[in-house]
């Protein structure tokens, strides 16, 4: 059954003019590779080409281009950030990320961090919203280099361990759970 649907200005699919082709046959796993049919995808402009018209909608990752649209399989996040640049101390601080296909965001209003725990381990799952519905998950190197940019502040009565960048505060856990 063929369905139609747009895109709004912030990305989302509404009912309308464009043409869903179902599954594309394309995965990004959780290392950030791109894969066609269990194939790894090597070229990195073609990469960010798909990365482009990459959306997010109810749970689902589509890739949508002003014709067609196609359901896309991603293991964790769309995107690895693979590097991170602070420069200013505390409140002034900012901290530039760079993710696996080169975009670079300031963790701040519009780019938030925030850190989610992994059900089955219970370790920390470091996450920067690079685009509209869509984060990239930070390397265990790159959230280690961003604890030691942390320090403790009191959020709502709480004790927190965090960063500030762009004049924001993003906590990156409590303190009263770790003791």
């Amino acid at each position: 059954m063929e369905t139609r649907s747009q895109t709004s200005a912030d990305g989302a699919l509404a009912p309308g003019m464009i043409d869903s082709c179902g599954d594309f046959g394309i995965r990004i796993a959780r290392d950030g590779t791109w894969f066609y049919h269990d194939s790894p995808i090597r070229r990195l402009p073609l990469v960010k080409l798909f990365a482009s018209v990459l959306r997010h909608e109810n749970g689902e990752y589509w890739l949508v281009t002003p014709v067609e649209r196609g359901r896309i399989e991603v293991e964790d996040a769309p995107f690895v950030a693979v590097e991170l640049e602070a420069s200013g101390q505390d409140k002034d601080q900012s901290l530039t990320f760079r993710t696996n296909l080169d975009d670079r965001v300031v963790a701040g209003e519009n780019h938030p961090l925030r850190v989610a725990t992994d059900p089955t381990t219970g370790e920390p799952r470091p996450y920067i919203m690079v685009k509209p519905g869509l984060e990239a998950l930070l390397l265990r190197s790159v959230f280690y280099h961003l604890i030691e940019r942390g320090h403790e502040a009191t959020i709502d009565g709480e004790p927190q361990f965090g960063v500030w960048s762009s004049g924001k505060f993003f906590p990156l856990g409590n303190l009263t759970d770790a003791t």
